[in-house]
């Protein structure tokens, strides 16, 4: 069962026309809607009425990779750039403010902050880790989180396929690079929290019983530093057939860089564990990864592995989707900026964000139970 959007309510309501930006309810992918939104109110307005709107981001836009002021809005080529980052020492009243995780520090900036100010919470933390938001019911306006129901959906990456990405698969299939050249290895992970709530570790010794996981990290007895990415990166490229990209937690549509970054973005297949099958398959390239509950037992996931380790043909057919797409800049504060502009936006309150978000169908501690 998918968890259903935030509990919201709109005390006004947005044009016909930008519906889908705001639909938490649908399936559609509303990031490249809202990406390329322009709000009608700001296309109709003229230049000196484009009121600069402004965004405080707790702590400061610097930890968020961020220039204060408008800079990076016209640096990351926003379609609506009227917005300035502000950090906590502003002090005057602010058209947005982003909480980031926490809602403790809501005093710091009650004097920011009025009834038309725009209340987000962002968050990219699994439920298990996250504040307890009882005490906060009714005031946050906007969630933005890695769930697809969120106001402002934000993944760790984004991948979108090309147009007539079908031929350009069709196309490698005459060039093919044999992906399992050279390597001798069978399967790594990097891993240094060894209590993740969905017992992760227990996986991977019963895995071992049947091949070789090489365990990078505390949880292990092999180093390969966080500081030293591209070293790591070039070690599973080199060596290793599989590497095992395992969420600490077992969670809706929370899929972290465990499997874009350490699996997608390089040469290996990542043998996934995490959020339910059916979210991995709307955000994955297709063919691109192996799900731990795709098989009844991991004995039969082991032995699948073991399948395509025999099989070169077999294995590369998991590259396919390579060239068919990009990972591409979701553009969260373009995002944000152009939605704040729109003057017709509903107003929207999170009735229940501590039911939304820790809901009882949001995480499980063991599997999906999957059927098939």
């Amino acid at each position: 069962m998918s968890p259903s959007p935030p509990p919201t309510t709109s005390r006004s309501s947005a044009t016909e026309g930008a519906l889908s930006v705001w639909d938490t309810s649908s399936d559609k992918d509303r990031i490249l809607e809202q990406i390329k939104y322009i709000p009608i109110s700001f296309k109709q307005s003229t230049s000196l009425q484009h009121r600069p709107r402004v965004i405080l981001v707790s702590n400061s836009p610097e930890s968020w990779g961020k220039k204060r002021g408008n800079v990076s809005f016209m640096e990351d080529e926003c379609l609506v750039q009227n917005c300035v980052l502000v950090g906590g020492e502003y002090k005057k009243k602010v058209d947005v403010v982003i909480f980031h995780t926490s809602l403790a520090d809501i005093d710091d900036y009650a004097t920011n902050i009025d009834e038309d100010t725009v209340k987000i919470l962002f968050v990219l933390e699994s439920p298990y880790v996250s504040d307890n938001y009882s005490k906060n019911e009714g005031y946050i306006n906007w969630t933005a989180t890695y769930r697809r129901d969120s106001t402002i959906v934000a993944p760790y990456e984004k991948f979108d396929l090309f147009p007539n990405s079908s031929q350009v698969v069709n196309l490698k299939k005459h060039y093919p690079k044999n992906f399992a050249s050279g390597k001798t290895k069978m399967a790594a992970i990097f891993i240094s929290n060894c209590r993740g709530a969905n017992r992760r570790m227990d996986i991977v010794q019963e895995l071992q019983k049947y091949i070789t996981v090489d365990v990078y990290g505390q949880c292990g007895n092999l180093e390969c530093p966080r500081t030293s990415s591209e070293e790591c990166f070039k070690l599973l490229n080199e060596d290793y057939k599989f590497y095992l990209a395992f969420e600490n937690a077992n969670c809706r549509d929370y899929i972290t860089e465990k499997f874009f970054v350490n699996g997608l973005r390089n040469d290996v297949i990542p043998v996934v564990m995490g959020a339910h099958p059916d979210d991995y398959r709307k955000v994955s390239p297709p063919h691109s990864y192996i799900h731990v509950e795709d098989f009844p037992t991991i004995r039969a996931l082991a032995e699948y592995m073991k399948e395509l380790d025999q099989n070169d043909n077999k294995y590369n057919e998991y590259f396919q989707w390579k060239g068919t797409g990009s990972f591409i800049d979701t553009k969260f504060f373009c995002r944000i900026c152009s939605l704040v502009n729109d003057d017709n936006k509903p107003r929207l309150v999170v009735d229940n964000l501590e039911e939304w978000w820790h809901s009882k169908d949001v995480c499980r501690p063991g599997p999906w139970l999957v059927t098939h």
